[in-house]
């Protein structure tokens, strides 16, 4: 890979040499962790790092950066306070990691793209604009990947208006003399999520009834971008065409978000010419 740049004091701190004199020794242990742990590799894909065969000095402040001030998504997940967005009191806020919320084929009429799969949130809590950005780009690929990119409509259906903050605490050596501890601990604004609902919908997916096996799939993937509880809505294991003519025959049953097929036992004070043995509901 190569060896470590001498830093002297830029981003390592200075202090101490390397196993070759020259250089800081924080660094060479930095660097020997950075290859153990093996990194590299996402820092070059991820791109927040650049990263040239002369140039390795943005890794460590990239790696802190990520580490100490993106924290994770149990301290922030459950909606404890009022709504906080972004006002003239409440300045300072950065942009939502997520920009676009309508891909693909905006202008399709419902008659064009007439199945629908929507994403819904089975947990109260609030979901990050990185998680929503998450989400939309897997489903968006997928379905340009499989369906094509004009043969599907996606839409993010709640947007992160309330602003998170943290109390940023200093790491650093002799860090207790410098700051107060819980003492005026109201942070500063550092994202924004979207407040979400029981049974509230995320993402919705429009397209044509032969591409529904691929935004069912687009929305399962998609669904792992988010904590907690999920359910994608829609569909059953049932095809279309059954389950029209089954529930003229009063054979099947709404449950929820599925259905029930009703099979062939049951009272027989029940039964009725042309109806299945339970016609309004099952019986104990």
């Amino acid at each position: 890979m190569g060896d470590w740049p001498a830093q002297g004091g830029h981003g390592m701190g200075g202090g101490g040499r390397g196993k070759d004199g020259t250089g800081d020794g924080r660094g060479e242990r930095w660097r020997v962790w950075v290859e153990e742990m093996d990194l590299i590799d996402l820092l070059v894909d991820v791109g927040n790092c650049i990263w040239l065969e002369n140039d390795k000095r943005n890794v460590y402040s990239t790696l802190m950066g990520w580490f100490l001030f993106v924290g994770p998504a149990r301290c922030y997940r459950q909606i404890k306070n009022k709504p906080y967005p972004k006002s003239r009191y409440c300045r300072g806020v950065p942009d939502p990691k997520i920009r676009i919320y309508d891909v693909g084929m905006k202008k399709k009429g419902v008659d064009e793209f007439p199945f629908c799969v929507h994403l819904v949130s089975w947990e109260k809590e609030n979901v990050s604009s990185e998680a929503l950005e998450a989400a939309r780009i897997a489903c968006n690929k997928y379905m340009t990947k499989f369906a094509g990119k004009d043969a599907f409509h996606l839409r993010v259906r709640v947007h992160p208006f309330h602003v998170l903050r943290i109390n940023k605490m200093l790491s650093c050596a002799g860090a207790d003399r410098l700051q107060t501890g819980m003492r005026g601990a109201f942070g500063k604004p550092q994202g924004t999520c979207a407040r979400v609902a029981i049974g509230q919908v995320l993402l919705s997916v429009r397209c044509k009834d032969g591409n529904s096996h691929h935004a069912q799939e687009a929305l399962r993937r998609a669904k792992f971008k988010f904590q907690a509880g999920k359910r994608s809505s829609g569909f059953t294991k049932f095809s279309r065409s059954d389950y029209v003519k089954w529930k003229s025959e009063n054979k099947i049953l709404p449950d929820g978000v599925n259905a029930k097929l009703l099979g062939c036992h049951g009272p027989l004070a029940n039964r009725q010419p042309g109806r299945a043995f339970l016609s309004e509901g099952p019986t104990a």
